[in-house]
């Protein structure tokens, strides 16, 4: 199935993904070095926090418009609300993180690292489902999508057959 919101043909949820994942992500390597080194990247990771947040907003509007044209009962729906609930629970963790951190930017306390931290890593698992989603189910990618394709980590690859009759 094609993606329901595109710009210039290409979907717009997947190109603002970019944005959330890499600032958020960007957010706990700085936090890292902060802990070793000290100095000012606690702020710089602070700024990324709050991009992060609400870039991640603006790209969840567009895969609900997705999400809401993928037909019920197949995997890609089932996917693809896992994927946008995890992906609000990263939101709240890296948001709450932010705001613990308003407080004293320079030296958050440690639970606004625990949050930060926590959000990354359940990121790192809505990212597999938002791959998922497109590169086994093809959603947002073209119509002859295969939207109950099996999961990719029982089977190695779509059959072979599915492919070819495609092309």
């Amino acid at each position: 199935m094609d993606s329901r919101a595109k710009l210039l043909g290409h979907p717009i949820h997947q190109m603002l993904i970019v944005f959330p994942l890499g600032l958020l992500g960007g957010s706990v390597i700085f936090d890292i070095i902060h802990m070793f080194r000290g100095g000012s990247w606690s702020l710089a990771a602070w700024h990324m926090i709050g991009v992060g947040v609400i870039t991640g907003l603006l790209a969840a509007v567009f895969g609900l418009i997705d999400w809401l044209a993928i037909p019920r009962g197949t995997r890609a729906k089932s996917i693809g609300a896992w994927h946008a609930i995890g992906n609000v629970i990263v939101l709240l963790l890296f948001a709450a993180s932010w705001r613990i951190r308003r407080d004293d930017v320079a030296s958050p306390e440690t639970f606004a690292y625990v949050l930060s931290f926590a959000g990354f890593a359940v990121s790192g698992i809505t990212a597999w489902l938002g791959g998922e989603l497109v590169d086994r189910l093809g959603v947002g990618v073209h119509d002859g999508a295969n939207l109950n394709a099996p999961s990719s980590l029982r089977t190695p690859s779509v059959r072979a057959d599915s492919t070819r009759a495609r092309a």
